[in-house]
């Protein structure tokens, strides 16, 4: 079986999320205090920040090379966005989670609130429901402008965490805490812009039930005006 050289690439992220998950498992805010501690607890984080680090300028490549080679399949369509939301979603998760929450100080260390966690959740499911349900009826649902610069700020943001604890930068937290507003920020837009986006067939009478259809679904293949319909960074029209 020879698989390609982006889907290689794709794999080789996925391999890269449970490094990353595994590593950033052994973290514990509290042992920062520890002086004997401290220095294993910061290189916990380093070690995940490169690996994020390199994840994420991996999805670019293999979107690129796909195009390049005209390599885009089905298998980078499906699998590249699962690794990106594995990605994000789980690392916004560690971050909200007791791991990262400091007793003494009464605080968690990222910023990262567990309601922004349940937010950036429900825009994934959400935009994963409402693009499968529009392609399922032959429109196309590519990503827009908002959803792939919060894709970027997103990655960044996980990065700028990781970097400020890990190498120990206290002078950057207003960054941080900046980069997480500005993720929240856009991914509410992004859910906004979706929401409007499928209001056709989500707010009309007929799809809240008061009316019945008049024909069947469009399964022209007609295409979305508002996006473009071209593949794009390994399957990534859909990704973001």
């Amino acid at each position: 079986m020879r698989i390609n050289v982006p889907n290689q690439i794709t794999l080789g992220r996925l391999v890269l999320a449970v490094v990353f998950f595994a590593v950033l498992l052994l973290f514990s805010a509290d042992k920062l205090r520890n002086a004997e501690e401290e220095s294993a607890q910061r290189l916990i984080l380093q070690v995940c920040f490169w690996v994020f680090l390199i994840a994420a300028l991996a999805d670019y490549l293999d979107g690129f090379l796909a195009r390049l080679l005209k390599q885009v399949t089905s298998f980078g369509r499906i699998v590249d966005p699962v690794v990106d939301k594995v990605m994000i979603c789980g690392a916004f998760a560690y971050f909200g989670s007791p791991i990262f929450w400091d007793g003494a100080a009464n605080r968690n260390i990222s910023g990262v609130e567990p309601w922004m966690v349940v937010l950036i959740l429900v825009r994934e499911l959400l935009v994963s429901a409402i693009r499968s349900h529009s392609e399922s009826q032959g429109r196309d649902f590519a990503a827009n402008w908002v959803g792939k610069v919060k894709m970027v700020i997103q990655s960044t943001t996980v990065c700028v965490i990781l970097g400020v604890l890990g190498f120990d930068l206290p002078n950057l937290d207003p960054l941080r805490s900046a980069c997480v507003w500005l993720t929240i920020i856009f991914t509410a837009l992004s859910i906004i812009s979706y929401v409007r986006r499928a209001q056709e067939f989500l707010f009309s009478s007929e799809a809240l039930g008061g009316s019945q259809p008049t024909a069947g679904p469009d399964t022209s293949g007609g295409v979305d005006s508002e996006v473009d319909s071209s593949p794009s960074e390994n399957g990534k029209g859909a990704a973001s």
